[in-house]
């Protein structure tokens, strides 16, 4: 069985399905309702909320007749999380690339790097 944070992925690796998290992240919904500006059957919609639901990111609740469908965030800050690790991970590379680069760069300027017309007027 796959961990949770592949699950998130996974689910989230559809377009539609990062679509209705976006609208869900505004404000729960139907199932009628998310399904109104997509060129796709209500049943269609409902599958997708499956994938949704088997990886944590929604549930659903019934409030009398209504059935909402609601963004779960704890599954969201774990994906959060995991990509905020290797982020950061990157970015420090990258500051010790940048570092390395400004030392390079810094030891060029103590090498004579003016202009090719005065060093002809110095060298006179």
């Amino acid at each position: 069985m796959a961990d949770s944070l592949s699950k998130a992925f996974s689910a989230l690796a559809d377009p539609t399905r990062r679509d209705l998290v976006a609208r869900l992240a505004v404000a729960d919904a139907t199932v009628g309702e998310l399904a109104k500006p997509y060129d796709v059957s209500v049943q269609a919609v409902s599958k997708h909320l499956r994938v949704l639901e088997e990886a944590g990111l929604v549930t659903k609740t019934r409030d009398a007749q209504r059935r909402s469908v609601h963004l779960e965030a704890d599954v969201l800050d774990l994906a959060t999380a995991w990509l905020e690790r290797y982020r950061r991970a990157a970015e420090a590379r990258y500051d010790r690339l940048d570092a390395v680069l400004a030392e390079l760069d810094g030891g060029a300027g103590t090498t004579d790097t003016a202009p090719i017309a005065e060093q002809e007027g110095t060298a006179s």
